[in-house]
């Protein structure tokens, strides 16, 4: 069998470019498509991103308006404010325990000693109410409040006598009656306002000097076993004979 070429060389390569053209077109396209669906998918991803980050702020916005209507929040969540408070509190801190040794400064010698029952103490007015009860009756009473408006409270070494421990003294109910060991005494209570340096938070000395005593009721003297200071008191004395 005999086969002849009636396609001359030169269309057969136009048929070939034409091939070859279709199928860089085909390609393009395709590659077209894909990058449109690419762009697409960035486009949405970033819109989607913009949309949560404006939602966010619009949350943002919101609960700082709501945190921003509380009254003195600065002062209650923020760390630093915290810590800063720390010293302030702690330099205006009570030393409340002084009122022990504030009762057992005030108490007269026999035979007017007193017996102190109860002692309440409110910060908030500045005053102390002491009942107790007197076997020698009026005259104890009295000698323990005459003790009382003559004592004072000194703070440091600084020069005078201090400020007085007792004001605005108020006297409550006086009843006679019978003590635990079936004694007739003078049951008293009465109430006076107290100075700021009985209790305040200090590092200089605190003292309660009465007519007959000066008591040292500083923290640090009251937390060291007295001992230690006998010795040192007996050492000053003695070079003092020196």
């Amino acid at each position: 069998m005999i086969e002849i070429n009636l396609i001359p060389d030169v269309k057969r390569e136009l048929l070939r470019i034409r091939m070859m053209r279709n199928a860089v077109i085909s390609m393009s396209i395709l590659v077209g498509i894909v990058s449109i669906a690419i762009v697409v998918f960035c486009a949405v991803v970033l819109g989607g991103q913009l949309a949560f980050e404006l939602k966010q702020d619009s949350d943002i916005k919101s609960k700082y308006g709501e945190l921003s209507q509380i009254s003195d929040l600065d002062k209650t969540v923020t760390l630093q404010q915290q810590l800063g408070q720390i010293d302030r509190l702690h330099n205006n801190k009570k030393i409340n325990s002084r009122l022990l040794s504030l009762i057992s400064a005030i108490n007269p010698p026999a035979p007017n000693n007193v017996q102190i029952s109860m002692a309440r103490l409110n910060p908030e007015e500045k005053t102390i109410t002491l009942e107790g009860s007197a076997v020698n009756g009026f005259a104890a009473l009295e000698v323990l409040k005459k003790t009382l408006t003559s004592t004072k409270v000194k703070k440091g070494n600084t020069e005078g006598d201090g400020v007085p421990l007792a004001s605005d003294m108020k006297a409550g109910e006086t009843t006679f009656g019978e003590n635990a060991e079936g004694k007739k005494v003078l049951r008293f209570a009465f109430t006076f306002t107290y100075p700021d340096d009985l209790f305040a938070h200090s590092k200089e000395t605190i003292s309660i000097i009465t007519p007959t005593s000066k008591t040292n009721v500083t923290d640090s003297r009251l937390g060291v076993p007295e001992s230690l200071f006998s010795r040192s008191e007996s050492t000053e004395q003695k070079k003092e004979n020196q």
